[in-house]
């Protein structure tokens, strides 16, 4: 063991060493828990939860609690937990990420923190990254749990809510990260309790964390409703940006993925347009437009970005190559893609909730995940999550063959290297994975393949479906397999007999990406638990990654260098230049996704109040008080706004002014009268109309009961709160989207943003409370709550 540590860096050894002791008293229990009945181990878990109830902490009984979930597995299925899955355990346990190779067993290093977490009655989610691996390892791994007593369900898409809520009461819960996040956003725009579906957010175990939390973070989860801006503003700033001419009218900067309109595309948009100033406000919503425009037409790529399937844009997720259900582009990027396809644009999403995958789990009590690489992204775990990552030793050494890149001058030179490569291996038997960054790459190496005559299968966006039936047979004899990018498919390609003695599973990837830690996402498909394999890169100069991010002095070096295209380039210098390209890469996706957190933690703080606000009244609580403070707020505001600054010439105009806004307000006609007011001080014009509104509003609870004020009083917040929150939504991407046009000297966006949106948050506030108000007393008027 501890020649194994010494590769894994000090940090991690040293925690390692720290959990061994709690490592061996687990294993201790062995032999006492192999003497217990079925019935006799099943009952340790009410033992525990007596033990929790008397003032025993989690740490006090996880090792024996470990234990029985250790003996519980090999009893129903045969599998007893290695010492390397017990580490697992005890880092998931202490809220940390635990990297474990692929082909460890981290569905069944799961098992054991979730029972000890889900010992306290407060409910334990296991997260994975598509719907069959939530069903397969609830069905499989949930038997464990079930044969000690707990309960476990599992969240689906086509789910109802009663379902759902089921599900969620249950003392372990699998899902997908879109399924809870989705639900978290329905529960809070629900209009009654009996709504919401999820419990409080407790115990997180995230699989494949890295993917989760740091690939789809860009990606906010959104639910929209239909907005009212008319499609054909799309298909006019469509049809504009096709006009175009790349430099001339536009320019495209490849390291943020980033098109801009130079001044003669300016020039020109304002002539199409026929406005004066595209940058003047009136005009943002054409400029927002054609932004979003030029960014469907020229930066996002069908079969790459995203699929078209019977007439609906379908998002691609570029680390994993699965269609990502039910998530939309947000800002009217979706309907600019649809526009750009030809396809039928309704009106613009309205965005009604939103939040995005690092403000979700932050939510949680406790948040855990685990992976097979984390250590290249620690620094961003600890920085945006708070989490350290601890390498955790392999069971078996690791035995696969990782080869030196090949690289070549040309794509076409590429290709067919790669098929030479399939060819040899094909026809001595030996199991090959084709990754491919792309589709559009898997259809064109596929293509290939075919016109040699090798078998193979395609393993991609448009027929994941067929995703576990294509995995489990990638380790046969003679097995081609083409899949874009295989991170987080949770799935293990498993050797078939005889296999293993041709070289195992031979892996080889078509493009560098743009995060290392996906290459070696790709690399360990290979040589799981011990067995043997091999990893190869082939490359060329023209692949998106050199073309954009090698550093100038190195493409020439390289170009020198190719003489002939069918010849690999090779060498230290080469391998610096792939590695710096990444690291660059590396550096511009961490920036982009720090920079979208740090615009969402300014949200998330609003959204909080909101949604805090939200649940209070759905719980039932007594919101009389509430509304006497919004109605003294909302009084002397407007008091102020008519009365403050008048001139005792205009006073009399502004009083009756203030009557007339009064009555529209809260007061019932002839209630107050301009002789009442007349020469009255504000404070006491306050006291006088508060003073009245509170009559009208107790005259209201006479005649109509409490009860029932008390209900028109939640769904008069309710409604307003929601509308405003909506709204508020909008102004916020607005906001971003105008501080990202708006150059600043020494002064960071996201503190502007900070400023200028706290400015328009409290500003919704009062907004909400002045509706409420006025929502209220028209409702119990119309009810006959009082008389005129």
């Amino acid at each position: 063991m501890s020649n194994l540590l010494d590769v894994f860096g000090d940090y991690s050894a040293r925690e390692i060493k720290r959990i061994m002791p709690i490592v061996k008293k687990i294993e201790s229990y062995e032999k006492e828990m192999s003497k217990l009945t079925d019935e006799e181990l099943r009952n340790k878990t009410e033992v525990f939860k007596f033990k929790l109830s008397k003032g025993k902490t989690l740490d006090d009984i996880l090792p024996e609690a470990f234990a029985v979930v250790r003996e519980a597995a090999y009893r129903v299925l045969k599998m007893k937990h290695y010492e390397v899955q017990l580490m697992g355990g005890i880092v998931l346990h202490q809220g940390r990420i635990a990297e474990m190779k692929t082909g460890e067993g981290k569905t069944l290093v799961a098992t054991l923190p979730a029972y000890l977490n889900a010992l306290t009655g407060k409910g334990v989610h296991i997260v994975t990254t598509n719907d069959y691996l939530a069903k397969r390892d609830r069905d499989e791994m949930g038997q464990i749990h079930e044969f000690l007593g707990l309960t476990v369900g599992v969240i689906l898409h086509d789910m109802e809510p009663a379902e759902r809520r089921a599900a969620y009461h249950m003392d372990i819960t699998y899902g997908t990260n879109n399924e809870l996040g989705f639900d978290y956003l329905r529960d809070n725009m629900a209009i009654s309790k009996e709504e919401r579906v999820m419990r409080s957010l407790n115990y997180v175990i995230v699989d494949e964390i890295d993917s989760i939390l740091i690939d789809e973070a860009r990606t906010p989860l959104l639910i929209a409703g239909e907005g009212d801006e008319p499609s054909e503003v799309y298909f006019a700033a469509d049809n504009f940006v096709k006009k175009l001419k790349k430099d001339e009218h536009y320019v495209i900067d490849n390291k943020v993925k980033a098109v801009t309109l130079t001044e003669a595309g300016v020039e020109l948009c304002e002539k199409e347009f026929g406005i004066e100033n595209l940058a003047d406000e009136k005009n943002r919503n054409i400029q927002h437009h054609v932004v979003q425009a030029l960014k469907a037409n020229y930066i996002m790529m069908n079969n790459r970005d995203y699929i078209v399937n019977d007439g609906e844009v379908l998002i691609v997720d570029e680390f994993t190559g699965r269609v990502m259900d039910g998530r939309r582009f947000n800002e009217g990027l979706h309907e600019a893609i649809e526009a750009k396809e030809g396809l039928e644009v309704n009106n613009e999403s309205k965005t009604l909730a939103t939040i995005t995958l690092q403000n979700f789990f932050k939510l949680y009590n406790k948040l855990s995940g685990m992976t097979g690489t984390a250590y290249t992204e620690q620094m961003e775990f600890r920085e945006i999550y708070n989490l350290d990552v601890v390498v955790i030793p392999t069971n078996k050494p690791i035995k696969r063959m990782d080869h030196n890149d090949e690289v070549y001058k040309t794509t076409r030179a590429k290709y067919n290297a790669i098929v030479r490569e399939v060819i040899e291996s094909h026809e001595k038997g030996q199991p090959v994975l084709v990754g491919t960054s792309s589709i559009e790459k898997s259809e064109d190496i596929s293509a290939l393949l075919k016109r040699k005559g090798i078998k193979h299968y395609v393993l991609n966006a448009k027929n994941h479906a067929l995703e576990a039936k294509i995995i489990a047979k990638a380790g046969e004899k003679g097995a081609v397999t083409i899949a874009t990018n295989m991170a987080g498919r949770g799935t293990d390609i498993k050797l078939a007999p005889g296999v293993a003695e041709l070289g195992g599973l031979k892996v080889i990837g078509t493009d560098r990406h743009e995060s290392r830690r996906i290459d070696n996402q790709l690399r360990g498909r290979s040589g799981r638990q011990g067995d043997p394999g091999s990893s190869k890169f082939i490359i060329s100069l023209e692949d998106e990654l050199l073309k954009h991010f090698m550093p100038e002095r190195f493409k020439e070096l390289v170009e020198k260098m190719a003489i002939d295209e069918n010849v690999p380039l090779e060498g230290k210098l080469l391998n610096k230049a792939i590695e710096s390209a990444q690291k660059a890469v590396e550096a511009n996706n961490f920036a982009a996704r720090k920079n979208l957190v740090s615009y969402d933690d300014i949200v998330n703080v609003q959204r909080k109040v909101i949604y805090d606000e939200r649940n209070r009244v759905l719980d039932g609580e007594d919101l009389r008080d509430d509304i006497l403070s919004m109605l003294s707020e909302v009084i002397n505001r407007m008091v102020t706004e008519f009365l403050g600054d008048a001139s005792s010439k205009e006073r009399d105009e502004e009083l009756k002014n203030l009557i007339v806004f009064a009555e529209e307000l809260c007061i019932p006609d002839n209630r107050l009268t301009y002789e009442d007011l007349k020469g009255k001080s504000n404070d006491e014009l306050e006291e006088i109309i508060y003073s009245i509104a509170c009559q009208v509003y107790e005259e209201a609870e006479k005649t109509l009961g409490e009860d029932r004020v008390r209900t028109i009083e939640k769904v008069a917040l309710l409604k307003t709160v929601d509308e405003k929150w909506i709204e508020h939504i909008d102004n916020m991407e607005y906001l971003k989207e105008g501080i990202g046009l708006r150059a600043f000297k020494q002064v960071d966006p996201v503190q502007i943003f900070q400023i200028e949106s706290s400015e328009i948050f409290y500003e919704m506030l009062y907004s909400i409370k002045y509706n409420t108000i006025k929502q209220l007393f028209y409702n119990l008027k119309t009810n006959k709550a009082f008389s005129n």
